[in-house]
């Protein structure tokens, strides 16, 4: 009887610590039924608003489809993603239009392929992320 009690005892805690380690794996729901508008890039030595004069780059992550989809600035792009605790990472994006409305879009692009981090900030910002350091923020603008 007191090996069984032990056995269950043991079993309930081994499915806690499992529960709680796949929550911390799972994306942030803020993460998702939003679009992101990119309101900071580090890096070129062009100032922002002259990278995306008329239009800012936008973000919005698919859950189900694991993809991320938007527009660069000019042309509309889409992605797959893989997001594993804080890591993040973009696979090569899919044919998009080719026009060509400046040094922004290359930026951008560029950017993301390097971005293997993110965090939520307590200002409801995105950051993706070079290791510690932000390269690129968000700030939702639809839900």
């Amino acid at each position: 009887m007191k090996s069984s009690k032990i056995f269950f005892l043991g079993l309930i805690l081994l499915v806690s610590v499992l529960a709680c380690n796949t929550t911390k794996n799972m994306p942030p729901a803020e993460l998702f039924g939003t679009q992101w508008e990119l309101e900071y890039l580090s890096g070129p030595k062009i100032a922002f608003e002259g990278l995306y004069p008329d239009k800012k780059p936008v973000i919005s992550f698919n859950k189900d489809a694991k993809k991320v989809e938007g527009n660069n600035s000019c042309n509309g792009y889409t992605a797959p993603y893989t997001i594993n605790g804080k890591s993040i990472s973009f696979g090569e994006p899919g044919p998009t239009t080719m026009m060509y409305c400046g040094e922004g879009e290359k930026f951008f692009l560029s950017t993301m392929e390097k971005v293997n981090q993110f965090s939520l900030d307590t200002d409801g910002k995105l950051n993706l992320m070079i290791g510690d350091v932000p390269m690129m923020r968000f700030k939702k603008v639809s839900q």
